[in-house]
């Protein structure tokens, strides 16, 4: 019988290979519908400062969400890989230059003003797979992990196609949970079990 670290990477490629199966136009039409439903998320009008993702690997499309953030006034900020496996968060604006990071995604160089996980108001995160406990199957780097270690009461939401949920996983000590999962479906609302920090 498959150990758990061995069921999460065989679910973790069947879910990659689902997401990137999906026909373009039902991908654009997600990524829209999604830009539509998180104007329902409890304080999205105060928040302003919002963490995205550049789409990689079949990943659910963020440009229609950047673009109603900036619509709103809202300033925009994608992940950037750091010497210490963590991640900061460089500004987005709109038709940027970008630079490529280790593993060929798109980020803002270093003239753009950069913020940590914890001086975001939201977190939009990209997941492999997601519960309704909150639990997420990401990549399998950790790099969110590590860098939402320090960022507690930041508000993390999820976004995934409603074909990544899945259920019967078990959350690890270090493992983060989302409070929120954005689909193409709308919003859900995770039953998060605060877990005590690490030492």
């Amino acid at each position: 019988m498959p150990s758990e670290p061995d069921a999460r990477d065989v679910l973790r490629r069947q879910l990659r290979e689902r997401r990137k199966a999906l026909p373009a136009e039902q991908q654009a039409t997600a990524a829209r519908a999604v830009a539509e439903h998180i104007h329902k998320l409890p304080g999205w009008d105060a928040a302003r400062h919002i963490g995205l993702y550049w789409p990689n690997d079949g990943e659910l499309g963020t440009q229609p969400l950047a673009q109603a953030c900036r619509a709103q006034g809202k300033r925009t900020y994608l992940p950037v890989l750091t010497q210490q496996r963590t991640l900061v968060f460089r500004e987005w604006l709109d038709n940027q230059a970008m630079q490529a990071n280790r593993y060929g995604i798109p980020e803002p160089d270093s003239s753009h003003r950069s913020r940590t996980a914890g001086e975001l108001d939201v977190l939009v995160m990209p997941l492999v797979g997601w519960q309704r406990d909150g639990y997420r199957l990401g990549m399998g780097g950790g790099f969110y992990d590590r860098t939402l270690a320090d960022a507690r009461g930041l508000l993390c939401v999820g976004l995934a196609y409603a074909c990544q949920q899945i259920t019967g996983l078990n959350g690890a000590a270090w493992d983060i949970p989302v409070h929120w999962v954005l689909t193409e479906s709308g919003l859900t609302a995770c039953d998060v079990q605060e877990r005590a920090p690490t030492r």
